[in-house]
């Protein structure tokens, strides 16, 4: 029995020390707070300076009162009190629908984002002993990228003995550099790390045609003729 009790107090104590070491959780409550364009907007009642400078929602300027007495305008107003400078002294607040200040903010991020081109990295891989079939379909798969805006990046893996002719990747990264040159510049020469050779190309920026000379000076001719096929009905 005295084993079997000992027994019993240790597996207590083992379970004990097991919940001793579990993390404690506890619960907060925080005031609810709006993040917009990546800023964080005391309103209302979590506005507790003892002074604010209120821009009213025409963007009148309403002058320096407490926070109550602005309070109570947007309250009259049904609108919210947003603080919209907190490093200012004092603080700046605004009576704004806030909803709605969201809401077209919200708009606009998402405008924003599906206007917003990424960049991508593609890299074409070859080997220092490529035949001239697979490098022109690698030189034309580098092309492509880079004719959609991505940039480009080309390396070469050396095996073995290759790592003693590393002078051919030199020359094959510099003559698909020289292929690309209408489309691309190169941004990073080729460098060797290790048992890779890379080197970097980027597009080119598209600049808009201008307008032919042609058009301009076929102009001038075609009124002149105009003009003299005038006269020649106002002879007749």
């Amino acid at each position: 029995m005295p084993a079997a009790v000992n027994r019993s107090t240790s597996l207590s104590q083992g379970s004990l020390c097991f919940y001793a070491r579990m993390p404690c959780i506890r619960a907060f409550h925080f005031s609810e707070v709006f993040t917009i364009a990546n800023a964080v907007h005391q309103i209302n009642e979590e506005i507790l300076d003892k002074e604010v400078r209120l821009i009213g929602d025409q963007g009148e300027q309403l002058g320096i009162m407490s926070a109550e007495a602005a309070m109570q305008i947007a309250m009259e107003r049904d609108m919210d009190l947003v603080k919209i400078a907190p490093g200012s002294n004092p603080p700046v607040c605004k009576v704004m629908d806030y909803g709605k200040f969201r809401f077209e903010q919200s708009k606009k991020e998402k405008e924003a984002r599906k206007n917003q081109k990424t960049i991508e990295i593609k890299e074409i891989r070859m080997s220092p002993s490529i035949g001239e079939n697979d490098f022109n379909t690698k030189l034309k798969n580098g092309q492509k990228f880079l004719a959609d805006g991505d940039r480009v990046k080309v390396s070469i893996r050396f095996r073995g003995r290759e790592m003693a002719h590393t002078d051919i990747g030199v020359v094959l990264l510099k003559d698909y550099a020289a292929r690309c040159a209408e489309l691309a510049n190169m941004d990073k020469a080729p460098k060797l790390e290790g048992r890779n050779m890379s080197m970097f190309l980027s597009p080119k920026p598209v600049v808009p045609a201008k307008k032919s000379s042609k058009s301009k000076a076929a102009k001038p001719e075609a009124s002149a003729e105009g003009a003299a096929s005038k006269e020649k009905t106002s002879a007749e």
